[in-house]
């Protein structure tokens, strides 16, 4: 099941941040990495500051773009260090570890880590159904990649050891899509409501964005996203209407 929690790291810049990740990784059982376009490739410096865990980073799938890393994901959590101007629900890193576990038993988890000095984009951060904010010392809260990576990994490893003692990772009964099934239909809606005129051109963004975070709140199932998906054709291909038959009941239609 551990091996169904990913931690994807998005453009790091230092090598050795990936070789640290690595050890943070392995020390709580996890072992799945992503390198989304790394500035450079893993080197001799990753392997060193592996210490051990060079394995994580030999068998790390490296990916050019972020959709790549969460395609077949079903929930995506996303590390934020600061507030938005929109907001998203947010866990602490205890809550993270728990859903992790949860959900695991299903289906694949990504653990989401931004850039060294600039962390995540909003758009990146909206791919993700929550953000994670560590509740560090307001006064000093500068942690590393390898920091943030180690704090998310041990909740996650604490959550599966309680799982073990009371068996509560059984699955969760509802089927939730994957990340690519929703950005299908993020598409899909985005252009119904540019079609029908929702959507203003001088503000594009603004109601998608908000969208956006309705449904990853709401966490749809997967015949549930079919119904919406169906409820959009239905705008874009309206069928017409049956005659219904005349209320006198013989047998005639009405004209």
């Amino acid at each position: 099941m551990l091996h169904n929690i990913r931690i994807v790291l998005v453009e790091t810049s230092h090598t050795g941040n990936i070789g640290s990740t690595a050890r943070a990784m392995k020390t709580m059982g996890l072992n799945n990495l992503y390198l989304v376009n790394p500035l450079h490739r893993p080197d001799s410096q990753a392997i060193t500051l592996s210490a051990g865990a060079s394995d994580i980073i030999d068998k790390a799938s490296l990916v050019d773009y972020l959709d790549q890393a969460l395609a077949d994901c079903s929930l995506v959590m996303g590390t934020s260090a600061r507030s938005r101007t929109l907001p998203w629900p947010m866990l602490e890193p205890r809550e993270c570890g728990v859903k992790s576990v949860r959900e695991a038993v299903r289906a694949p988890v990504a653990l989401l880590f931004g850039r060294e000095r600039v962390g995540l984009t909003n758009d990146e951060l909206q791919k993700c159904h929550f953000h994670v904010q560590i509740p560090a010392n307001p006064e000093y809260s500068s942690l590393n990649l390898a920091m943030a990576v180690q704090i998310l990994a041990y909740e996650v490893r604490v959550a599966w050891l309680e799982g073990q003692r009371q068996d509560a990772t059984a699955p969760d009964a509802s089927a939730y899509p994957m990340a690519e099934d929703l950005e299908r239909f993020y598409q899909h809606l985005e252009h119904v409501l540019n079609t029908t005129g929702f959507i203003h051109h001088t503000h594009p963004g603004l109601v998608m964005n908000k969208l956006r975070r309705l449904f990853n709140r709401a966490r749809p199932e997967g015949q549930e996203l079919n119904i919406l998906r169906g409820m959009l054709t239905s705008v874009e291909h309206p069928q017409k209407p049956q005659t219904p038959l005349a209320d006198n009941g013989d047998a005639r239609l009405v004209n």
